[in-house]
């Protein structure tokens, strides 16, 4: 295992100086889910939710958190992101959110696309609270990173 880059030589959190690295292209994509009930599911898809359309809402609520993701995030950097996009789908088990992540930058995107698909996902949760208390939100994971 490599050693950790957010600790310094004592061992104490601190954050990586990305100043003396390349400014290139990087995008970052991160997808997760929220299970439910199937009569849950068909209220989303007809947009009977009495909060509103929860997918449209979910997608702009992770669009507005991957843009804050370095005031959430203790050692995250503050990037100038280029684009965010934030996908919610209705399937047979419930919604599946998808986020990509672009920008020119010195330090990658990844947890700005994890944190666009973790609140996306905790939006559609508090939307349908109120109907299905079972949901369970998980599969959180990067899918892809690139840079260069």
């Amino acid at each position: 295992m490599s050693r950790l880059t957010h600790t310094d030589s004592d061992g104490r959190a601190r954050m990586v100086d990305v100043g003396g690295k390349e400014t290139v292209k990087r995008v970052a994509v991160a997808r997760g889910s929220v299970t439910m009930e199937p009569d849950t599911v068909r209220l989303i898809g007809d947009n009977l939710m009495k909060k509103g359309d929860v997918l449209t809402v979910a997608e702009i609520a992770g669009i507005g958190a991957a843009k804050k993701s370095a005031e959430l995030i203790p050692l995250c950097h503050n990037i100038a992101l280029d684009n965010v996009t934030v996908k919610a789908v209705t399937t047979e088990e419930g919604v599946d959110v998808e986020a990509t992540v672009r920008c020119t930058g010195r330090t990658g995107v990844e947890m700005e696309a994890l944190t666009a698909v973790s609140v996306a996902l905790l939006t559609v949760y508090d939307m349908c609270k109120a109907v299905d208390k079972g949901m369970v939100i998980g599969g959180i994971e990067l899918i892809s990173k690139e840079k260069g």
